[in-house]
């Protein structure tokens, strides 16, 4: 069922050769310097990273779910933290594509798709993170206008973004009152706190967006009043599978690391790899991440098909994939010994990484939540 296609096998080598060559080479040192390498972002968007799966009318690659999780765990074999910005990208991208006018498409798609226009998702807000239906942030109508104030948290590509998707609410009806604003970098209003200083992801930024009194005409409205949560939702879908695969594309990259380490390195007058107690960890490492995979698989497949179950399988993959990949990274750290400590080794990077994996695009509490709901309400 999982053998992939010559294409598939085509794009896999495509991207694998990209991360190798343009992200892998630089991503202790952009860790290190918390650089944001927006030149490199834009290479990817000529691959047609930028739309992976939008409609080729305005250049986007129109590519599968299923393609896409192949896409992430390449990328985040050479750096996690790039590939997840890249697939927070590709959500607002996909967003403007099934939920936009023709006209917010002609506008905003050819751009977004390149990356030569980047973009970030405005969702979570400082007292409302897993709880979005409680969200604070208000567009009050004036005219032809809305008038956006509010906070936004933990915005991914903060300040450096040329569109913001923002999701406010229209209305106190809780989730029904919620839609989707498409707001520009430049706005008059528009401001954004300082880059957080966090435990992983250092080479993407992270800050608050601020909007006071942020006027908007209703053309930048995306879809009707209150259809935001729903668009929200929606998007998180394919989100929870990237996230989901750039895990697994990290546990394996420190599992490499870590197969090769116990093949070089002697104790005790033998090869670490000969000793059968490491032999059982790594097997386990390897088992956890091709479980993952297969459970990955098939809940892109779900997503793709449109099934009654994509939401649980989804869920499902999200809380087990990041949670393989943060194990499988914590424990190469331990078999590196001191050397996992160590920056230039690269392992303890993937782990500060991969730990906010099992927290953002709901946390795997919500995701637990989301699969005991569907099992005993559906």
């Amino acid at each position: 069922m999982f053998e992939l296609t010559e294409d598939q096998r085509a794009l896999v080598d495509t991207v694998r050769d990209f991360a190798a060559g343009r992200l892998a080479p630089h991503a202790l040192a952009w860790d290190a310097e918390k650089h944001f390498p927006v030149d490199v972002l834009r290479e990817a968007g000529e691959l047609g990273l930028g739309g992976i799966y939008t409609g080729e009318e305005h250049g986007g690659s129109a590519l599968t779910r299923s393609d896409a999780v192949l896409i992430f765990e390449e990328l985040a074999k050479a750096d996690p933290t790039i590939a997840a910005y890249i697939s927070i990208h590709n959500m607002v991208v996909w967003m403007v594509d099934t939920f936009g006018s023709p006209e917010q498409k002609e506008r905003w798609l050819p751009r977004l798709i390149t990356m030569e226009a980047l973009s970030s998702y405005c969702l979570t807000e400082p007292g409302a993170g897993s709880d979005a239906g409680a969200l604070t942030t208000k567009a009050v109508r004036e005219g032809g206008d809305y008038v956006l104030n509010g906070v936004k948290q933990f915005i991914s590509g903060a300040g450096h973004s040329e569109l913001y998707l923002v999701m406010a609410r229209t209305a106190d009806t809780g989730h029904a009152g919620i839609t989707a604003f498409l707001v520009p970098a430049g706005a008059p209003g528009l401001s954004f706190g300082a880059n957080e200083k966090k435990m992983g992801w250092n080479a993407q930024p992270t800050a608050q967006v601020v909007l006071r009194n942020v006027r908007v005409p209703e053309s930048a409205r995306l879809g009707t009043e209150g259809q935001g949560f729903g668009i929200a939702m929606k998007g998180l879908n394919g989100g929870r599978l990237n996230i989901a695969a750039c895990s697994l594309g990290g546990g394996q990259a420190a599992l490499e690391k870590t197969i090769a380490y116990l093949k070089e390195r002697t104790a005790f007058g033998e090869r670490l790899a000969d000793l059968e107690a490491l032999r059982f960890a790594v097997a386990d490492m390897a088992m956890e991440l091709e479980a993952g995979r297969a459970l990955l698989r098939v809940a892109a497949d779900a997503l793709d098909r449109g099934a009654p179950d994509a939401l649980r399988l989804c869920a499902t993959a999200k809380r087990v994939c990041t949670d393989a990949g943060y194990r499988v990274a914590d424990q190469a750290i331990q078999l590196h010994g001191g050397y996992g400590y160590l920056h230039e080794y690269g392992i303890e990077k993937i782990a500060r990484d991969l730990r906010v994996h099992q927290i953002l695009e709901g946390s795997n509490e919500i995701m637990r939540l989301i699969v005991g709901r569907q099992l005993l309400e559906g």
